[in-house]
């Protein structure tokens, strides 16, 4: 089993190596490094988001029929500002195990999201290379996109409702599942089978929410971390009986301790991912989700998905582009 202190030291890395990126990361690389440095311990629960409701949760800005060249955005346009500034700002989580991390044999923070803030660059610049990272934690994601302190989030971020009301999401670019993962000797066969007992989630995320409104004779007791990573942590110190959140994580916990622990159950819910970006940027919203249409019809969002997650298990297809205006 791998031991978590050395997967904390090399998420303590990966802030190190992010912090060449831009003052906008300081605080929460302070954070990120904070967290990693203390003893696991119960974080304040987050307030809820409040309960809104959509038409259609997973549909985006229609994409532009052809899309500018690279080096040639639209006069104006807010690709325009990013091609004058150099490289494009992206939110990241650096604790996201083959989504974004680092890579101690290369030194670079590698990922299948990383791969497509990559393809967005080489949309923009025709260079792949010409990025910046900013470590966030989860509450700082949507204030730093609302701010502009990031040009945009790819950061394992779950659409709803509410959040649909702050930012613009991209179309769906991965479908996580929100699952259970418990020790590997535990006899628990589902979510129901920890009512009242406690289970681990970041604080402020989805799965919190989840957990929180299932009823009363299945509710498990939400335990709110800073980190994900505190999560598996707490698991394999024993202080928490199972860790629920998006199957994209947790699937990174499982191969790092692939003896220690398992899924169980079927899924809690949907967990689609977008690209979150400042309302006050539409025609970004359309660029880019003009990038990942032509990258799913290309094929290189099926190679970027083989190449980082093929070894999780059986691949997904790309997610269906639904439109809304």
């Amino acid at each position: 089993m791998r031991h978590p202190l050395r997967h904390l030291l090399g998420l303590a890395l990966v802030a190190v190596a992010l912090c060449g990126c831009g003052s906008t990361s300081d605080h929460a690389l302070q954070l990120t490094l904070s967290a990693l440095a203390t003893p696991v311990a119960k974080a304040p629960s987050s307030p809820s988001e409040p309960t809104v409701k959509c038409n259609n949760l997973k549909a985006s800005l229609r994409p532009p029929a052809i899309l500018p060249a690279p080096n040639h955005m639209p006069a104006g346009s807010f690709m325009a500002k990013i091609q004058k500034q150099g490289y494009i700002v992206a939110g990241v989580d650096p604790g996201l195990y083959k989504f974004a991390y680092l890579n101690p044999a290369t030194g670079n923070i590698e990922g299948f999201e990383i791969g497509l803030v990559r393809e967005l660059a080489k949309a923009i610049f025709n260079n792949p290379n010409a990025i910046r990272l900013v470590a966030l934690t989860v509450p700082e994601r949507l204030p730093f996109v609302q701010q502009n302190k990031v040009d945009i989030d790819v950061d394992a971020i779950t659409i709803n409702c509410y959040r649909r009301t702050q930012v613009d999401f991209s179309t769906v670019y991965y479908d996580a599942q929100q699952r259970l993962l418990v020790r590997a000797g535990s006899s628990v066969t589902s979510i129901g089978g920890l009512a009242h007992k406690r289970v681990c989630a970041t604080a402020g995320s989805q799965p919190i929410q989840v957990m929180d409104a299932m009823p009363e004779s299945d509710r498990p007791d939400p335990v709110p971390m800073p980190q994900a990573i505190d999560c598996l942590v707490a698991l394999q110190q024993g202080t928490v009986a199972g860790i629920s959140t998006d199957s994209s994580i947790l699937l990174g916990f499982k191969a790092q301790d692939p003896n220690g622990t398992k899924f169980v159950g079927p899924s809690i819910g949907d967990v689609p991912y977008g690209m979150a970006i400042s309302k006050a940027h539409p025609d970004f919203v359309r660029f880019v989700n003009g990038v990942l249409a032509e990258l799913e019809r290309d094929g290189t969002w099926e190679r970027l998905q083989a190449y980082w997650l093929g070894h999780f298990g059986p691949l997904q297809a790309p997610p269906a582009a639904q439109y809304d205006g």
